[in-house]
């Protein structure tokens, strides 16, 4: 089912240094799910934390979504407890 965007803008919120460090490190690691064994798990962290510490220096402000509700895995309408 796909998300409803059309009020995304009027929920944006800044993202935090951590989050856009940790978004960046994990870049560093992995090529999607495939970990990327060129770059180690320091080296992707101080190069993220570098990164930010420059985009915040430079007036840049990343905005993020809220987390998404978590999806259901059930198929079928009863509920709890019915047979």
């Amino acid at each position: 089912m796909p998300q409803d965007t059309t009020n995304d803008a009027d929920r944006l919120r800044p993202a935090t240094a951590a989050e856009i460090a940790e978004s960046l490190s994990f870049a560093l690691r992995y090529d999607g799910r495939r970990r990327v064994h060129h770059a180690d798990d320091a080296m992707a962290r101080i190069t993220a934390d570098r990164l930010v510490a420059h985009l915040e220096r430079s007036g840049f402000v990343l905005m993020k979504r809220p987390d998404a509700a978590a999806p259901t895995t059930s198929h079928h309408g009863r509920g709890h407890g019915e047979s």
